[in-house]
């Protein structure tokens, strides 16, 4: 897993600038999902809800900074029940007190308890406390600064957990001083990297190879609404055209070096005597990159960009290779497939439905729908302190893919938007009040109704309804 890795970067997709070697093989040998998307277009929601397999108004994970709570189920804690061996190394972005959410280990950098979740906290003593914010620079400065380095959250920190990855497999598999491994006890491994997350930075090499190489989003147009259009960083005004041609190349670089780590995963793996051909792997990301795509950077919005995921999929042995499937699927439904795939019994009140028939090629059952879900304020705000004070004021921001359709929900106050991708691509006309969709429409509305949002959401919904 990686964190902010926009989906059409990648060799895969047809990407012919990016080098991603490893993750082309995985696909060419797997299964590739076109169409898979965030339950929330943010890191913590959308790693909670997977984890869960539940959308984020189920889990009550719906804002930056909300965390599951302990002792609830999480895929990794179903294998866990049935004898498997959980281990994460890196990112999970579990802020709460149940920092292993059902893993029986954790390796590496970035676990941490948010102040704000230690139980009997003394508020007066914290008062006199100078916390460190976990807030980032601004957009403008994000793209001013990058370049070459190394992130002490990013580039730093993976470093470090791949490290440890490597340590485990090797004493879990061989444990060549004390001779103690046990390499026939079922495993489930989760090497989660930050990168390509913010900052932009990365080496030397891969910098200067992709500078002149990539083709920035210079040309780029805002969208005409109250929240798509709020963040924006202007071309030739905020920051200049180089400035946005350096901060990408040093995207596409990040990316690379994510894949290079994947690869010595892998071979870490071989030399211990693993056949990869044994193994279910499953590659995603938990949100997408803007890049500065409709003059918006990061993530939060439901634009293509941000909250579409890459998913790959390969079967032991690479059983259907070279597979593309192009229904709607959501990262909410890993739960339900991971159980398919280890034969684990899966739990009920999910959110999640096993992706095996589609990838058997039976979609005579899949309701071709997925659901994402926004709450907080959205990135992009150049006055810092603006945004630590409204950080975590909530709204609830609906997405429902179904078909080739995106209809979006704003509250009230903001007007609904709907994408045809099928003629519009680019996401820049909004048809909400095009008479050819009005049946869509109703619905669109509907079934927003059933989930719970507006003014006639369903007071009773507890879950989606698969």
């Amino acid at each position: 897993m990686s964190d902010q890795h926009r989906a059409d970067i990648s060799g895969f997709q047809g990407n012919s600038t990016i080098r991603t070697p490893i993750l082309d093989k995985l696909a060419q040998s797997g299964i590739v999902f076109n169409n898979a998307y965030a339950p929330s277009p943010i890191c913590i929601p959308s790693r909670q809800c997977m984890a869960a397999g539940q959308l984020p108004m189920t889990c009550d994970c719906k804002v930056f900074g909300d965390d599951l709570a302990p002792g609830y189920m999480t895929f990794a804690r179903r294998l866990s029940q049935f004898g498997y061996e959980t281990v994460a190394s890196g990112k999970l972005h579990h802020v709460g007190p149940d920092q292993m959410q059902g893993w029986t280990s954790r390796i590496g950098d970035g676990m941490h308890i948010r102040h704000d979740y230690i139980e009997g906290r003394n508020l007066e003593a914290f008062r006199d406390i100078t916390l460190p914010t976990e807030y980032k620079w601004s957009q403008v400065k994000e793209i001013k600064r990058a370049g070459i380095g190394q992130g002490p959250s990013t580039n730093a920190a993976d470093a470090y957990n791949l490290k440890g990855a490597l340590r485990f497999v090797e004493n879990f598999f061989t444990d060549p001083f004390y001779d103690r491994a046990t390499p026939t006890r079922p495993l489930l491994l989760m090497m989660s990297f930050v990168r390509p997350h913010v900052p932009f930075l990365t080496t030397h090499e891969k910098f200067t190879y992709y500078l002149n190489r990539v083709t920035p989003y210079l040309n780029e147009k805002s969208f005409d609404h109250p929240f798509l259009g709020k963040g924006k960083v202007i071309p030739g005004v905020d920051v200049s055209d180089h400035e946005i041609k350096r901060a990408t190349a040093a995207y596409y670089g990040m990316v690379e070096e994510i894949d290079d780590d994947f690869g010595i995963l892998l071979e870490a793996l071989k030399h211990v005597g693993q056949d990869i051909d044994d193994w279910i792997i499953i590659y995603t990301s938990d949100h997408g990159e803007s890049l500065g795509e409709h003059t918006l950077w990061e993530k939060s919005k439901f634009f293509e960009g941000s909250v579409k995921v890459p998913l790959i999929i390969r079967l032991p042995g690479g059983a259907i290779e070279g597979s593309v499937v192009e229904e709607n699927v959501n990262l909410c439904d890993l739960f339900a497939t991971i159980c398919d795939l280890t034969e684990v019994p899966c739990v009920e009140g999910l959110d999640s439905r096993s992706l095996i028939p589609l990838i058997n090629g039976d979609k005579s059952t899949w309701n071709n729908e997925s659901i994402s879900h926004f709450g907080g304020l959205d990135f992009g705000h150049e006055d810092h302190d603006e945004m630590q004070s409204n950080y975590f004021k909530k709204c609830d921001n609906l997405m429902i893919k179904h078909d080739q359709l995106k209809y979006q929900f704003y509250g009230e106050e903001m007007s609904e938007v709907l994408f045809d991708l099928s003629i519009n691509p680019e996401e820049t006309d909004n048809f909400i009040n095009d008479s050819r969709y009005k049946k869509n429409l109703v619905k669109f509305r509907k079934r927003r109704d059933e989930l719970g949002y507006g003014p006639t959401g369903n007071l009773k919904y507890k879950n989606a309804g698969y």
